[in-house]
């Protein structure tokens, strides 16, 4: 009896044991399945390096792609600066309007290949319409034009 006994606790692991292997496995192939499907290819460029510069309030990374001469609009004032000027005014901008939220709600192509963003940025200062303009000049893409425009 005590050997029957045995063979059933026995029997009864190894049935334990595929059935944990079994589900282990089902979880394993499942998170895969979730994981492979929320991966997005990330294609990046000027664009998509500006914006994520403006989300993070990064004047270094936007500088990257400021023109010569930038146009700058803020508060509805507008005015042209030269590169170093314009990094001294975004500094500025951002040290006082920490960015709380930015959310791109439009952009746009041309066929000449410049690109428009327009976005809505919650900073600590205030909400505001942001639009920026980058055009093509020479090989490369350029910064040209920002506008910060209080909601």
């Amino acid at each position: 009896m005590t050997k029957n006994l045995l063979l059933n606790k026995n029997q009864t692991m190894k049935k334990l044991m595929y059935v944990l292997g079994a589900v282990l496995f089902g979880v394993v192939i499942t998170a895969f399945t979730l994981s492979a499907a929320t991966i997005k290819p990330t294609v990046t460029g000027p664009f998509e390096d500006v914006v994520s510069a403006i989300k993070q309030g990064d004047v270094s990374a936007l500088s990257r792609y400021l023109d010569n001469t930038v146009e700058i609009n803020m508060a509805g004032k507008s005015n042209s600066y030269s590169k170093a000027q314009a990094e001294i005014i975004l500094k500025d901008f951002f040290a006082k309007n920490q960015v709380k939220s930015f959310e791109l709600i439009h952009q746009v192509e041309s066929s000449g290949g410049s690109r428009m963003g327009i976005a809505n940025l919650g900073t600590t200062g205030g909400s505001y319409r942001t639009s920026f303009f980058l055009q093509k000049k020479g090989g490369s893409m350029v910064l040209n034009e920002l506008r910060f425009e209080s909601k």
